[in-house]
């Protein structure tokens, strides 16, 4: 099967209005999505990587193993949104009148091992016309080991709400995307929420954290460190070794310690256990506050009644009631496009936190290749470095959203070329035994100087040749980054200068602090090839 320019349809726009009070309200009927984008035939044929046009997008999934339940939520919400794109559009247009290009995308299971991630990067990177188009593993260990890979590929490798903290800054990393928060940002607004709940003081207060045995859950000590310094609070932190299926000592040090708060930096199997223990042992899971990957209904229903009262923070709300969600379910679901086309064998998780984030992962990956088909054009190679220029230019503001249906379940999102996370906020949710409860009105906001400062470093790494300074301390989190990979791509030939080292992306963004690049420069660097830069 080809698909031809030639052939794409190029009705009106859809029409419809979506009321922001009407999104904010609650449960609501099934509403149309506007997303503004021209009509094309139904695309449904998702595993031909062999067509003349297509946004090739494939995904390292994992649907078995101990983080099957994280795995199976996001990639299934994130194929579902892609599929629905295909369906009612025909695939992606830029602007009004340009012929759609439909999304297609492979999976290779992972089991959320990172020699595995790997070798499936290597397996899908080059397929398709242009080659793979982001790459989207959802695994920390995964990201870290890529980063030179992808950097070299010029392939984007997208980690919503992780990934490294330093990979935040476009400028020295510029094909990794940490999209809506970091780790640094997650745990800087757990412990404002701490804070709140202390009558706005932490001062002579105890917190314990307990961390994933892996590089995703090490991310954060030296940010705990720093934070017990800047605020007055006593921080224990003890590491739960994968997969965490046995807790008893640990809870047994930390009811030792009597801390006011636990904050669970966990994962998987991990989290339920985690809760389980703290009842047998009996510390009070009220004060329990897990982080982005510790949030999900998987984490608290194998838990039982000791999940109650658990408060996690979120980047997306759950639910099922959000128009697009709605839409999704009535036309992959139900049949009104193509009945029983949704991706969740469980259908009863969708709405589901893990399913919610990949449906905005799914967004982020669209609107990408919409910004980036506006700027430079229908006929452009659908190739990773004009993703990254999408990526690095998303506008997700009230009215995009809106538009979408998720108006108040997902947050703004504003790229730069300085800034690939571009949300940095974040809400905090209850269980309730049954769901997820907001217990924070609004938006919190992260305390994004001390990201600045791990910034600070990275360039201070920059300018010392790649060496770690020794005057920086052992346990600060920045070091056990940098070491071994320490800020990726940074080759000899790129440490020559500070504009250097900062990568790339300073060549591509057309005012900098380092002044503006010449297309000669941009070229020279890499960055766009010839045609595009007119």
């Amino acid at each position: 099967m080809k698909i031809q320019n030639a052939k794409w349809k190029r009705p009106a726009l859809v029409v419809a209005a979506l009321a922001a009070g009407a999104i904010l309200s609650g449960p609501v009927a099934a509403s149309e999505v506007n997303l503004n984008m021209t009509k094309g035939e139904p695309f449904t044929d998702h595993h031909n990587t062999d067509l003349d046009r297509i946004i090739y997008t494939p995904l390292a999934s994992y649907r078995v193993g101990p983080y099957a339940e994280g795995g199976t939520g996001y990639y299934g919400g994130e194929i579902d949104l892609f599929r629905w794109i295909n369906l009612t559009y025909g695939g992606i247009s830029g602007k009004d009148g340009d012929p759609p290009i439909p999304i297609v995308w492979d999976e290779c299971e992972t089991e959320w091992d990172t020699p595995r991630g790997v070798e499936c990067y290597e397996r899908y990177k080059n397929k398709g016309p242009y080659g793979a188009t982001a790459n989207d593993p959802l695994s920390v260990g995964i990201a870290y080991a890529l980063q030179e890979k992808t950097r070299a590929d010029k392939i984007p490798s997208i980690t919503p709400n992780h990934g490294n903290t330093a990979s935040q800054d476009g400028r020295i990393f510029p094909y990794q995307f940490p999209v809506e928060i970091t780790p640094y940002d997650e745990t800087s607004i757990m412990v404002q929420y701490a804070q709140q709940q202390s009558g706005g003081s932490l001062e002579g207060k105890k917190i314990a954290v307990l961390y994933h045995g892996s590089a995703y859950g090490r991310e954060t000590i030296g940010l705990y460190n720093t934070l017990s310094e800047m605020m007055g609070f006593t921080v224990q932190q003890i590491e739960v070794p994968h997969p965490g299926n046995e807790q008893t000592s640990i809870w047994m040090r930390v009811r030792q310690f009597n801390p006011d708060f636990v904050m669970l930096r966990g994962w998987g199997v991990m989290v339920p256990v985690a809760l389980k223990t703290a009842v047998k042992v009996g510390y009070p899971v009220s004060k329990v506050i897990g982080n982005i990957w510790s949030n999900s209904e998987g984490d608290v229903i194998p838990a039982g009644a000791a999940g109650k009262d658990y408060v996690t923070i979120n980047t997306q709300a759950p639910g099922k009631d959000w128009p697009l969600i709605q839409r999704l379910w009535k036309d992959l679901y139900e049949g009104g496009l193509a009945g029983g086309e949704g991706d969740m064998k469980d259908t009863k998780r969708v709405g589901h936190v893990y399913y919610n984030l990949g449906v905005v992962a799914g967004i982020i990956h669209v609107e990408a290749m919409r910004a980036a088909l506006r700027k430079f054009g229908p006929d452009m190679p659908l190739d990773g470095q004009h993703k990254r220029w999408g990526l690095e230019n998303l506008h997700l503001d009230d009215e995009k959203l809106a538009e979408y249906g998720v108006l108040g379940m997902m947050q703004n999102v504003y790229t730069s070329c300085e800034d690939h996370t571009g949300g940095h906020r974040g809400k905090m949710a209850a269980w309730n035994g049954k769901s997820f409860d907001l217990v924070s009105k609004d938006w919190i906001v992260s305390i994004h100087h001390l990201s600045q400062t791990q910034f600070a470093r990275c360039e201070a790494f920059a300018d010392d040749g790649g060496l770690i300074n020794p005057s920086w301390p052992a346990s600060d989190s920045f070091n056990m980054l940098l070491a071994p990979q320490a800020c990726a791509g940074l080759d000899s030939a790129l440490i020559s200068s500070r504009a250097a080292a900062c990568s790339s992306c300073f060549a591509c963004c057309t005012n900098t602090r380092f002044g503006r690049n010449s297309a000669t420069q941009q070229i020279s660097n890499g960055c766009w090839p010839a045609a595009r830069l007119s």
